[in-house]
């Protein structure tokens, strides 16, 4: 029973009770009687009213509580023509609207953060209480190809590698991680509190750009110097033993041919010297690409012919496996051939070393498809010769795979591509081949007139 029942239920048994010792009046005293009837009567009547009156502050309490159980923060309640309660409905009125405010700047501050989330270029990852994934920005997906269903672990994730690398990282800290393929990123580990809780979030940032443009500024810098220094060294050196020579006449026939021999042979690798040096020059001096319509796979074909012998007499098959018909691309054919000789001259090297060690036929098979965002270049060998070292260390001055090796090659490649703003990769396939994928951006196209 509710409480204004529970009161007029009280009110009328008290009249009640009043008007059965009023019936003892009725035979002596009739006119008091009725009198006392009538104030009785007028008594309960007046109760009832007081009742109704002083239960609607309760009234209005119960539909603020509803509204506000509905989150109706934008309903108002109407006055009600008494001074009192009018001031408890102005006092509601000014909370709902209060409340409706603040769910507004919410609201708003709310799709401020999600747009700022969605357009920010760091992979975000939000872990909820139990360290499930809850949230995951565009950025994550895109740059991580993160495909782990929310609500489960980042050990769900497919990229265990990386995965397993950002899973351990300690919350606060910062730390430079890589995946298999070389590509470096920065990934720091932070929290924030919700409804009293802590949940932890990763913010990643890849890096490889900007770490390989710092490498490339350090060893322009250092080859430079070495450069400087090597050649003024060699020239010296060079105008000395020229000299040198000329006391040849001076020593018996025995000595003066032995002595001649040396003079030639430190002559001779004086200028290896030089040339050695003059190589990374030449590279670091590379000038801009001059971008004008090209067929690369004409380039694949011509480059196709020249090793067609020297391939034949290894044993090495060498021809297309896809060739798709894609228009031609602006860029810099002439620094674009030299790249291109140059990582199939390292494939055909890469297929013969294994060859010799394995006695297995080798190949070197080109692929061009058009993918529609970009066409793609593979250049497949079988030489699987990439061994511990992360491929991308390959590309950077004096880091190689090959016995006596000088790692200009790669090093020509890099700059060729990156000056281009053409897309690289190299890496194993995991059957025993080696890849070397160059993504021609979409861009690049010459426009149909």
């Amino acid at each position: 029973m509710s409480l204004r029942w529970r009161l007029r239920a009280y009110l009328l048994a008290l009249h009640l009770l009043l008007f059965a010792f009023t019936l003892a009046l009725m035979r002596e005293q009739v006119a008091l009687f009725l009198g006392v009837e009538v104030l009785l009567l007028a008594s309960l009547a007046g109760g009832f009213t007081l009742i109704g009156r002083a239960m609607r502050p309760i009234e209005y309490t119960a539909r603020f509580r509803d509204l506000l159980q509905d989150q109706d923060y934008a309903a108002r309640m109407t006055d009600s023509a008494v001074p009192e309660l009018d001031e408890l409905i102005a006092l509601f009125n000014t909370m709902l609207g209060t409340l409706y405010r603040e769910r507004l700047e919410l609201g708003e501050q709310r799709g401020f953060l999600d747009s700022l989330l969605e357009a920010t270029p760091s992979a975000v990852i939000v872990f909820d209480f139990e360290g499930n994934i809850s949230l995951v920005n565009a950025s994550a997906h895109a740059l991580l190809a993160l495909d782990a269903p929310k609500g489960k672990p980042l050990g769900h994730w497919n990229g265990s590698a990386l995965a397993a690398q950002l899973d351990a990282l300690p919350l606060g800290e910062s730390r430079l991680l890589s995946d298999p393929e070389g590509r470096r990123y920065r990934a720091q580990r932070g929290q924030f509190f919700d409804r009293g809780f802590a949940r932890h979030f990763l913010l990643v940032e890849e890096m490889t750009a900007e770490l390989e443009s710092s490498e490339r500024a350090t060893y322009e810098k250092l080859i430079r110097v070495l450069a400087h220094e090597v050649n003024n060294t060699v020239a010296a050196t060079s105008s000395v033993l020229d000299s040198l020579l000329f006391y040849q006449s001076q020593l018996t026939a025995a000595d003066g041919a032995d002595f001649s021999t040396a003079i030639v042979a430190v002559r001779r690798r004086n200028v290896s010297l030089g040339e050695f040096i003059e190589r990374f020059t030449r590279v670091i001096k590379m000038p801009e690409p001059e971008l004008r319509p090209a067929s690369v796979a004409a380039m694949m074909d011509d480059i196709l012919w020249l090793n067609r012998e020297q391939c034949k007499r290894a044993g090495i098959a060498i021809g297309w496996e896809r060739r798709d018909e894609v228009p031609a691309l602006r860029l810099d054919s002439h620094l674009m051939e030299q790249a291109l000789l140059n990582i199939v001259k390292n494939a055909l090297e890469a297929v013969e070393t294994t060859q010799a060690e394995s006695g297995k036929p080798g190949y070197i098979r080109f692929t061009l498809a058009d993918e529609g965002a970009h066409v793609r270049l593979t250049i497949i060998d079988s030489g699987n010769r990439l061994g511990e070292l992360p491929a991308r260390q390959l590309f950077t001055p004096f880091v190689t795979t090959k016995k006596g090796g000088q790692g200009i090659g790669l090093m020509f490649v890099r700059e060729v591509l990156t000056r281009h703003g053409f897309g690289y990769r190299l890496a194993p396939s995991g059957i025993d081949e080696t890849h070397f994928e160059i993504c021609f951006p979409v861009a690049k196209r010459v426009l149909d007139s």
